[in-house]
């Protein structure tokens, strides 16, 4: 079977850019009705559906014949599924930026998680029916602004433009990358002198942290882990947040769940921040613990790092010690300042292994970071700072 042709939705608005500077996407759903839908927001945002197909199979068909920059995939079609689909996809197109499309449901979680791993850069959630689909306008901004966001990647190495933003019809995305790249040399803080061990490890991320967080805590080490809380805000969904904490307790051998409210922290365990909720903390210095709330989303986000951020630097001072991953927009800047006005020390992933370098890059920009480093150096730069060794 071939892939579908692609209807023409482009209408003409004005900010879209003529057809060769476009990013070319291949939409693999099993629903004729979500294939349609995307493919009609795709175009009207001013990019270019090159195909569509209905499983893996016709989607691994359509490659050679289309070359897109991003496909989006859908997770659970008959023939060849997403998880089957995906490294074959990989391996004939290694340069190719594959997003995961997969309803809320612990397993879909936990598959999409999965597919991290094996090289997909992202996962949306979808809705869990069409009609879910049709009335999103939640799920329409996320998926076109990652359409926008990795198929540049691909666009800038075939030489092309791309349209300036994506349309807009909910809740604003978080600033473009490029917004938030510093156009004068960086500038480190200076390492702070304040000859206070580090007592927790704060880790904020986004687009692409699940894999660059599970990393780090690797190379750190459990031994070290062992020693300390760890707080961690990734950017994600209900549901999603706590599998991700399942995965980390299995990568790194220590407890792992999502934070309670009013749970005291204890040394050795790892705190995620669950979808939906902001986690901050309470309490004292000496008996610290956990604070969740609904408040009104920070950054775009709920949770925000910079809500956990803020109360470490209240609570903790210079005794805190943080780390801002990859991710979009600059939420954990405001937070990171919070903590570096007390002494506490502040580390940003670097450009050239960042996913999306808008949260770090914020940090950089800033002049908050004492060390701006590649992934692969993160953990133990971080073992070194808990250990009492230095950067």
């Amino acid at each position: 079977m071939m892939a579908a042709p692609v209807p023409n939705y482009a209408t003409g608005h004005a900010g879209q850019s003529p057809a060769g500077q476009r990013v070319r996407v291949l939409i693999a759903d099993d629903s004729a009705v979500v294939r349609g839908l995307v493919a009609r927001w795709i175009a009207e945002a001013g990019h270019e559906v090159v195909a569509t197909a209905s499983n893996g199979r016709i989607a691994l068909e359509s490659m050679s014949r289309h070359d897109p920059d991003v496909i989006l995939l859908d997770i659970d079609m008959p023939e060849l599924d997403g998880t089957q689909a995906l490294p074959l996809l990989l391996a004939k197109s290694p340069g190719v930026q594959v997003i995961m499309m997969s309803t809320l449901t612990t397993r879909n979680a936990d598959i999409s998680l999965r597919c991290l791993a094996l090289g997909a850069v992202d996962y949306i959630p979808k809705p869990e029916s069409n009609r879910g689909v049709t009335t999103s306008d939640a799920f329409r901004t996320d998926l076109i602004e990652r359409v926008r966001l990795f198929g540049s990647t691909r666009a800038r190495k075939r030489g092309l433009s791309l349209p300036v933003a994506p349309v807009s019809h909910g809740t604003p995305a978080p600033a473009p990358v490029s917004a938030l790249r510093p156009t004068s040399p960086l500038v480190l803080r200076p390492k702070a002198r304040t000859g206070i061990a580090p007592r927790v490890l704060l880790v904020g991320a986004s687009t692409g942290g699940p894999r660059a967080v599970g990393e780090v805590l690797e190379k750190i080490g459990s031994a070290t882990l062992r020693q300390f809380p760890v707080l961690i805000v990734q950017h994600m969904p209900p549901v999603f947040t706590a599998v991700f904490a399942e995965h980390l307790g299995a990568r790194t051998g220590l407890p792992a769940a999502e934070g309670k409210a009013d749970e005291r922290l204890q040394p050795g365990r790892i705190y995620v921040a669950p979808g939906g909720r902001h986690m901050g903390l309470g309490g004292s210095r000496q008996d610290v613990t956990i604070r969740l709330h609904d408040g009104p989303v920070v950054n775009f986000c709920r949770p925000a790092v910079d809500v956990l951020f803020q109360d470490a630097a209240a609570i903790f001072g210079a005794s805190a010690l943080a780390v801002v991953l990859t991710g979009m927009g600059s939420d954990g800047t405001g937070g990171a300042r919070a903590l570096v006005e007390t002494g506490a020390a502040v580390l940003a992933q670097d450009e050239a292994t960042s996913t999306v370098w808008g949260m770090p890059g914020s940090i950089a920009k800033a002049g908050l970071a004492q060390a701006i480093l590649p992934l692969a150096e993160i953990g133990p730069a971080l073992r070194n700072l808990l250990t009492g060794q230095g950067a």
